[in-house]
């Protein structure tokens, strides 16, 4: 199993989280800017972590469009899971409730909610403890994989 981590970065605080993650799921994880992303390169088995700050409301058009192609694709046997970077407000955006929605239509397996990780400010940085936060999560992901082969949904 290969661990995708794509993500697109205007500030740097996205590219932060996926880095934390990468580091957090192993030797097989990297994180790939979008824009060098390859959605054929995803196999059924695999598992796929999109991230983007959220940008009027949504994705940015860059992961709309790795989204565009990955459905083409399809991801069917992938796992997926989904997260964003925002302000911490009460009224927001929810890129990664978006990017989970578009993952799953294209026929993957949702191992996780979306999560969001919060920033200061528009360009940040990232809020306190959110790198921390990233590796937990990544944590739960592998539990969440390890569960689900344990029940023979691999």
């Amino acid at each position: 199993m290969k661990t995708h981590i794509v993500y697109d970065s205007a500030y740097g605080n996205t590219r932060t989280i996926a880095e934390a993650l990468a580091s957090r799921l192993g030797n097989n994880a990297a994180a790939v800017p979008v824009d060098r992303f390859d959605a054929r390169a995803v196999r059924a088995g695999d598992l796929l972590v999109v991230g983007s700050p959220i940008n009027g409301w949504r994705p940015t058009a860059k992961i709309a469009q790795a989204l565009a192609d990955l459905a083409e694709h399809g991801l069917a046997g992938v796992k997926t899971a989904a997260f964003d970077t925002r302000l911490k407000l009460f009224i927001h955006g929810d890129a990664a409730k978006k990017i989970s929605r578009a993952l799953k239509d294209a026929g993957a397996s949702i191992v996780s909610g979306p999560m969001a990780f919060y920033v200061k400010g528009s360009e940040g940085p990232l809020l306190q403890g959110e790198e921390e936060r990233a590796a937990s999560w990544a944590g739960t992901l592998l539990a969440s994989l390890k569960d689900q082969a344990s029940h023979g949904n691999a």
